[in-house]
């Protein structure tokens, strides 16, 4: 019978046997998005485990909406899973690694430590990254050269756009393809929000095989972890918490800056995977909202000041109600002057300085 540990770094968090019996080592580490209960004798509790276990493993691979995911699992000899529990197998595979945290499985006569095969420390090959990136299939020489571990973190990364990471000078950096106007977008994003004071991440513009694509450098590491929004929810829901409160309650700077800067920019992709929070991995305890990230589909839902409906509140508010609620609860913030320049289209140009003139009324 199997028995599948659930790894924190070197700390066993819990273990999970193919009959869904369970045994929790440390109650405070284990995943957010993750619900185990003690018992041998509960079937359908073991069932829930099991079924558990294997949304948590499949949570942590590509969705089959990523471009060039068919690609990429052919490139691995993996099939295209379908169902959670085909998705974990492909998960554990791989360890269930991700660059995203410091969680791993292994079975439990496995003879290997988080230093053999974390991702943070691993020197990535840069084979993979032209099937992660544009589709291409890998020669015989780069097959001969991709161990799993060099594909672990492209395979583990969400999201719809391709991408890949790369790595230079023992540091991380995500290459992001997409539409020229995807591209575009998320630089532009990234340069207007330099002029607030808000927490993001930076892209920049590079080169992949002259092809034009943003960069960005890696926001995780061995001591910092970022859990998406739509596992914290599933924490909330688990244990009886306010999710939203919660949310306001510990960072509200960073909760409203992001409604502002999304209504300001037209960003209508803050879906529930696209925020979330950091986490201390010495202590698994939330320390406030991570960097605002994921804007290739800014400028979208821009014809009118009203722009889309806000995704990240409990009530339903368009974009701009919900930015007007956040000037009010923690002000603008605005640093430094957004430039004409930067805009190569007129008509965005028009609509931002619109929209920011609202937020301006509202924040005398």
């Amino acid at each position: 019978m199997n028995n599948y540990i659930i790894m924190h770094k070197d700390d066993r968090v819990a273990s999970i046997r193919s009959d869904g019996s369970c045994t929790i080592y440390k109650s405070s580490f284990v995943p957010y998005n993750l619900y185990l209960e003690k018992t041998a004798d509960n079937l359908d509790a073991r069932l829930n485990n099991l079924n558990n276990f294997y949304y948590w493993c499949s949570s942590r691979i590509l969705t089959m909406d990523r471009k060039y995911a068919k690609e990429i699992l052919n490139s691995l000899g993996k099939k295209q899973a379908v169902t959670d529990r085909d998705r974990a197998e492909i998960a554990i595979s791989y360890h269930a690694l991700s660059l995203t945290d410091v969680y791993w499985v292994k079975q439990q006569y496995e003879k290997v430590s988080f230093k053999d095969i974390n991702l943070f420390e691993h020197s990535l090959s840069d084979s993979f990254v032209d099937v992660s990136l544009q589709g291409k299939s890998l020669t015989i020489q780069n097959a001969e050269l991709v161990d799993q571990l060099d594909a672990a973190g492209d395979i583990a990364t969400q999201g719809v756009a391709p991408k890949a990471w790369i790595r230079r000078n023992n540091t991380f950096y995500l290459l992001k393809d997409g539409e020229k106007r995807d591209v575009e977008s998320e630089l532009l994003a990234s340069r207007i929000m330099d002029c607030f004071k808000v927490d993001h991440v930076r892209y920049s513009r590079e080169k992949y095989q002259n092809i034009e694509v943003s960069s960005s450098k890696i926001i995780t590491s061995l001591s910092r972890s970022i859990v998406a929004i739509e596992f914290v929810q599933i924490y909330a829901l688990n244990h009886d918490l306010d999710f939203h409160k919660m949310i306001t309650a510990m960072d509200p700077d960073a909760y409203y800056s992001m409604n502002i800067i999304d209504y300001l920019v037209g960003n209508t992709d803050r879906h529930w995977g696209n925020w979330g929070v950091w986490v201390d991995n010495d202590t698994n305890k939330i320390i406030g909202l991570h960097p605002l990230m994921d804007f290739n589909k800014a400028f979208t839902s821009y014809d009118t000041v009203e722009g889309a409906v806000c995704q990240t509140t409990p009530a339903r508010l368009s974009q701009k109600e919900a930015a007007i609620e956040a000037v009010k609860m923690t002000g603008l913030n605005q640093i430094a002057e957004v430039k004409r320049e930067w805009f190569s289209d007129e008509e965005d140009w028009i609509m931002f300085n619109k929209r920011l003139e609202i937020l301006r009324e509202k924040n005398k």
